[in-house]
């Protein structure tokens, strides 16, 4: 590290070059736009180098700016390491948690959830970030998230064993969506010969592989990862849909008609994060509340 290098402006420098601009930077550290580049301008001064320089409508580190962003990184995984411990010693749920999850999780089971939790433990302050499983679990190995809430299908490979805990919350059913008066189907390879309204590419590869198992390529017309706009394009007769009962809770269109079918696997909701995070009570507490609020959904599907 540069000699003279404030080591707070170092962790100014790595949020912005985790939200690639100041003012996402400014955002994230609850500072003015003007105070972070006032910042980034005196640690400029003390390297004696530029570190940042603008691009489009955002802002991308020189090479010695992505050096010094990686000492910065060391830092604050230093600096978490530092307020783990601290919180396992004093054994007090507080202080601030944060959380990527997907979003049918944000709309059904996080408002009750978190709600819980802060009846429990008024002095915890979780923040939220909607991500999709991949985006989540790098969040949580950068440190940026203490937990992590994803999901995959039973009928996926086993994840491979890294770094990460992975803790299985619980599954619920995903169920056949088609338009209302029709008839329901009993199985999937009941819809083979009509068109497919797609989601993420997460889901996407389930309908795709449930349906070759059935013996048949699904036809996908039309693609979005909103399972409100999903129910409404299967409402207008543009094709059929495979939605998670969680989505189906969140928000029931009209005009449609969904039930579970043979030949699909369930949805698993796991936990991730990093093994020692697990010795802090704050994090404890809401890996907690979450558990219990997956058990109540899916005892309720």
């Amino acid at each position: 590290m540069v000699r003279g290098v404030d080591p707070r402006r170092l962790l100014v420098l790595l949020a912005v070059e985790a939200e690639g601009s100041l003012t996402g930077a400014a955002t994230r550290l609850g500072m003015t736009q003007q105070a972070v580049s006032q910042q980034v301008s005196r640690l400029e001064a003390e390297a004696g180098t530029t570190l940042l320089v603008r691009q489009g409508r955002g802002s991308a580190l020189t090479e010695a700016g992505r050096v010094l962003a990686e000492r910065a990184e060391q830092l604050a995984d230093v600096l978490r390491a530092a307020e783990e411990d601290l919180a396992a010693l004093s054994g007090l749920v507080r202080g601030d948690v944060a959380l990527a999850a997907f979003p049918t999780a944000s709309a059904v089971l996080l408002p009750r959830a978190l709600a819980a939790l802060a009846d429990r433990a008024p002095g915890l302050s979780v923040r939220l970030t909607e991500a999709e499983p991949p985006e989540a679990e790098a969040a949580v190995r950068a440190g940026r998230v203490s937990l992590a809430l994803v999901f995959r299908y039973e009928g996926d490979p086993e994840p491979v064993p890294g770094d990460l805990l992975r803790l299985p919350l619980g599954r619920h059913p995903v169920h056949a969506v088609v338009p209302a008066g029709e008839r329901a189907p009993g199985h999937l390879a009941d819809l083979a010969d009509r068109p497919w309204i797609a989601g993420c590419p997460r889901c996407r590869a389930h309908l795709v592989r449930c349906a070759a198992a059935a013996g048949f390529t699904p036809d996908v017309r039309l693609e979005t990862d909103d399972h409100v706009a999903v129910q409404h394009l299967v409402a207008a007769r543009l094709g059929v849909a495979l939605l998670p009962v969680w989505a189906l809770r969140a928000s029931s269109a009209p005009g449609v008609l969904h039930g579970p079918v043979g030949g699909l696997d369930a949805r698993v909701v796991e936990l991730l994060l990093r093994p020692e995070s697990r010795r802090v009570p704050a994090v404890r507490a809401l890996a907690e509340e979450l558990r219990r609020g997956v058990t109540e959904l899916d005892g309720a599907s």
